[in-house]
Parts: structure tokens; C-alpha cells; sequence
């Protein structure tokens, strides 16, 4: 009696859904998935549990990802981690991602999408400065191009940067003539909790803005996605469409930074 190839048979039935791959690494790779969604070692047990098959089952694929080195073995607790080729991967993976050349196309997606003009702001050695512009199918008539810096007070970029940067950074790039009073700490207050900013009409009568920020592996604010648009058409409200499309797009593209924020909040 034959006994049927598994893999190559699973395999064949997929392909008509898709490239042919191998399902033995495939169900390998739930291990590697559960070990960098805990971002910890853990017991086999406990390791398989997430991955869902037995430790029978997990044990000889953990074996394998040891020789290779995407797994590591803890010799006291023989808990299992990532192992350096895992971290080596990873660091190459973060180097190749530019984060302005990540979100050029996130924004010309939203500029279409919610009608508005959409800006990239990183920070630069005199401030928040626009780097990537993406019109809206109208245009806001507003005095914006490349290389623009603006004001941390008055715009919803800047004051985003302000909440998130360290102080002593926002503190040398701030503008003699603007006051820093309790007022504007309160504002940047709101925009920590809530992880955005907005203004309206305060640097230009009738234009309102929101901004998102997008964070690295470090956590550290790498430039904001911000929304621009006439006050009748921009709802600045922080549960509102714009708001969580904003936040979506933002939160995506710090996860591919390497940002974990549900791991920051439990911190």
C-alpha cells in the first residue's frame, strides 16, 4: 500500500490558489511567528501552545531553526528565543525600509482617498520640514513645497513633534519670539494621549490640519503623515474617519520600521 506524499500532495492542491510552496515550512514558521509576536523566550510547551500544534510536533523544527540560527536555546531555563541570524535579518530588513520612501505612495493613496492634501514632515536641524507633498484633487491654496519648515506652534506637524521629540531638541529649534506657556504644554499633553494633532485655522484662517506620527523600532517619531485641507472638509474630530485613517496608515508604516506599539503600551 502507498502512502500518499502529504507535503507534495497539500502543496499540489494549493497551487491552483497560489505559488507552490512547502507546507513543512510554512507550519515551521508559526513558531518563528509566536516567538516575534512575544518578544521573548518561552517554554516549549508554551511555544508550540502558541503556535498551535503539540511539542512533540514543534520540537524538531525548533531543532533545525537552532543549527541555522533563527532559534536560540536558553542553557538554564532551555527556554526558546531568536537566535542571531533571526537578529541579523532583522537589522537588515530595518535598513533596506526608508521611512520617506515607505510613505510617498501611503500618501498619494490618502490624498485620493479622503480628497485632501497630504504632507510627510520629518525633522530637520531647524525644525519640522516637508519633505513629500502629495495635492489634493483640489488643491488648498496654501504657501507649501519642498523643504518648507513649520512652525511648531502654529501647525499640526509641528506641534506633533514638539509633544514627541525630547524636549531639549524641541527647546533648540524653537523660535525666540514664540512663547512656551502652559497653555501649549497642555496641548501637546492632548496630543500624547491621543497620538495626534491637529489644528484649526490658527496658522491660516479657513485651513484646518491633522497629523499622525510614524515611529521606528526605537519608538522615536520619524516623520508625521498630516492631512491639510479647508475647515468644511477636514473633521477634526479624534474618532472620526480622518483621524483613524490617518492612524491606520501611520500605525502601518511604523510596524514595518519595526515599531510594536502594543508591547509599548504594556511597558
Amino acid at each position: 500500500m502507498t502512502i500518499p506524499d502529504t507535503e507534495a500532495t497539500d502543496a499540489s492542491a494549493g497551487e491552483a490558489r497560489g505559488p507552490r510552496g512547502i507546507q513543512s515550512i510554512e507550519v515551521g514558521g508559526q513558531l518563528l511567528l509566536a516567538l516575534a509576536h512575544h518578544g521573548r523566550p518561552l517554554a516549549l510547551k508554551d511555544l508550540a501552545r502558541e503556535a498551535g500544534m503539540p511539542p512533540a510536533k514543534a520540537h524538531p523544527y525548533l531543532v533545525s531553526f537552532q543549527k541555522i540560527g533563527l532559534v536560540a536555546q536558553e542553557s538554564g531555563s532551555g527556554r526558546y528565543g531568536l537566535g542571531p541570524l533571526a537578529l541579523q535579518l532583522g537589522l537588515i530588513s530595518l535598513q533596506q525600509f526608508d521611512p520617506v520612501r515607505l510613505a510617498t505612495p501611503v500618501i498619494e493613496e490618502l490624498a485620493l482617498s479622503t480628497g485632501l492634501t497630504l504632507a510627510i514632515a520629518v525633522w530637520g536641524n531647524r525644525g519640522p520640514t516637508l519633505v513629500r507633498i502629495a495635492e489634493a484633487p483640489s488643491p488648498v491654496h496654501v504657501s507649501m513645497r519642498h523643504g518648507t519648515v513649520m512652525s511648531l506652534k502654529g501647525t499640526a506637524s509641528g506641534q506633533l513633534f514638539a509633544a514627541c521629540l525630547p524636549q531639549a531638541e524641541v527647546r533648540a529649534a524653537w523660535p525666540a519670539e514664540e512663547v512656551w506657556d502652559e497653555a501649549f504644554s497642555q496641548t501637546l499633553s492632548t496630543i500624547r494621549t491621543q497620538d495626534l494633532a491637529w489644528v484649526d485655522g490658527s496658522a491660516v484662517p479657513g485651513v484646518r490640519a491633522m497629523a499622525a506620527p510614524v515611529r521606528d523600532g526605537s519608538g522615536r517619531l520619524v516623520l508625521s503623515l498630516t492631512a491639510i485641507g479647508p475647515s468644511a472638509l477636514v473633521n477634526l474630530d479624534a474618532r472620526g474617519p480622518l483621524a483613524q485613517a490617518l492612524r491606520q496608515a501611520a500605525g502601518q508604516l511604523s510596524a514595518q520600521l519595526g515599531w510594536r506599539a502594543a508591547e509599548a503600551v504594556q511597558a
